[in-house]
């Protein structure tokens, strides 16, 4: 870009850059002083106004608080493109295709975990298998058995034993987006995926148990059977190898298509495609097809958590209670209505490493939630908080229905190795209450909570953007790194 576009605060937590030199749109980012002077440290701005580029956006090329640098895209992005004229792009969904957060409560509290953590952390490690290789959860799966995953997501897991119909009501898309297509993924993928259902994988997934200790809400906590010092469980996971494969087979798709249908770009890991073209419609094809892989696999590895609590504690399914909260993904492209400009347009979100948050009245919600709003997702570092959140109608009119999906990485990998190399991370959760068990050290190390933003930062700010509200605060007590 010839000019540089320069960002300026436009209200409070929002700062905007005007479109210069081939921007079709502002870009925005809704952002804290604080977290807009971290934001600036890596390229995510620049790749936020490169978004701005891409045919057929609209609105603005948005970013939550949790933004920083990805692949094209940067994560907490979020863009939306008209279905007529506009694109989509694999870099705005992310390698990990539904990548998303579940969180399912349980009957017990706090208490009922006293001096039983260390046990229930082992067996939890035995049971929900992690790491880059990680297999082995559940049976090899048969060609024909992952192209019924493929269609019939969470519900190919209800129906093989891991968990109720009731599951499904919770799921975003009731754990199954429509219009994929087994034929539009490759044998490659297949082959990644058939025995890694039920895995949490590496990086920064992880199965984690918390306990609530700060209500928001209390009439909504109510409503959604939430009280103080209740144990709850969350996993943060995606398609694992099948949906990286999908995305790396259909970049290469991309960049031909960019050639063939004359699209400029500022950087190539913007590649795309029109949302028109049988390239487009056969990505979002497959796209579904590992979205609902994710989240047959949230759905499976929720019920072997379930069994690996009644083992470590001794209690019976009644006595744990376990139920699902909801679940919700943050690394998916979807149609959807909006209103830009006045007018009701149909559109192409992008929602990279940001979470839908639709506020009350939608009949997407599940309808015991409808009144109150989605419920939003928001994992922290291991070291300090999570959210819940419900969705507002402040969501609708500022971010195409979207919050933000997390905390934010401040450093990389290898530089929060090398900050912790003489220290030792799991010591130090410890001795705050809290267990980590991982694959290695260096799985701990690369996740210490000061590789990330303080996640009560992010979510003040979507909660006084009125994006979505605090509901209630989780802090963690057993956590098992991917």
């Amino acid at each position: 870009m010839a000019d540089k576009p320069v960002f300026r605060p436009v209200g409070d937590y929002i700062w905007e850059a005007e479109p210069v030199g081939e921007m079709r749109v502002p870009a925005r980012v809704l952002a804290s002083r604080k977290l807009w002077d971290l934001i600036q440290r890596d390229n995510s701005l620049k790749q936020l106004c490169n978004v701005a580029t891409l045919p057929g956006i609209v609105g603005y090329a948005l970013a939550m608080p949790d933004i920083h640098e990805g692949y094209g895209f940067p994560i907490g992005g979020v863009a939306a493109f008209r279905v007529e004229d506009g694109i989509i792009s694999p870099g705005g969904v992310g390698y990990d295709i539904n990548c998303g957060v579940r969180v399912a409560v349980t009957h017990l509290t706090q208490k009922d975990l006293e001096g039983k953590v260390e046990r229930l952390a082992d067996v939890l490690f035995e049971t929900v298998p992690t790491g880059v290789g990680a297999h082995g959860a559940i049976r090899k799966l048969s060609r024909e058995e992952l192209r019924q995953v493929v269609v019939r997501g969470a519900r190919w897991a209800i129906e093989e034993g891991f968990g109720t119909e009731e599951d499904l009501r919770h799921t975003e898309e009731n754990g199954c987006l429509a219009g994929a297509d087994p034929d539009k993924i490759s044998a490659r993928a297949y082959e990644r995926g058939a025995d890694q259902l039920g895995t949490l994988g590496s990086g920064n997934h992880f199965a984690e148990v918390d306990f609530i200790d700060e209500v928001y809400d209390e009439a909504a906590a109510q409503r959604l059977g939430l009280f103080r010092g209740q144990v709850v469980y969350q996993i943060h996971c995606g398609s694992r190898g099948f949906g990286h494969q999908v995305c790396d087979d259909y970049l290469s798709v991309m960049y031909r298509a960019v050639q063939k249908y004359g699209i400029r770009l500022p950087d190539r890991q913007l590649v795309c495609a029109p949302l028109s073209s049988p390239e487009a419609q056969d990505y979002l094809a497959a796209m579904r097809g590992a979205a609902n892989f994710a989240w047959c696999n949230r759905q499976i590895i929720m019920a072997l958590m379930a069994r690996a609590f009644q083992k470590a504690l001794g209690v019976s399914p009644r006595e744990l209670g376990v139920r699902l909260l909801y679940d919700v993904c943050h690394n998916i492209a979807k149609v959807e209505e909006h209103v830009v400009d006045g007018q009701r347009v149909k559109v192409c979100v992008h929602r990279k490493g940001a979470t839908r948050a639709f506020p009350p009245g939608r009949p997407e919600i599940p309808s015991d939630y409808r009144d109150i709003g989605q419920p939003v997702l928001i994992p922290g570092d291991m070291g300090r908080y999570s959210y819940i959140l419900l969705g507002k109608p402040k969501a609708m009119e500022l971010t195409f229905g979207s919050s933000c999906h997390g905390a934010g990485r401040v450093m990389s990998r290898a530089q929060a190795k090398r900050l912790a190399a003489h220290r030792n991370i799991e010591r130090e959760l410890r001795e705050v209450g809290i267990v980590v068990r991982g694959e290695s050290r260096a799985t701990i190390d690369e996740e210490m909570p000061e590789a990330y933003k303080d996640v009560s930062e992010v979510v003040e700010v979507v909660h006084q953007t009125g994006i979505s509200t605090k509901l209630v605060r989780l802090k963690p007590i057993c956590v098992i790194k991917g």
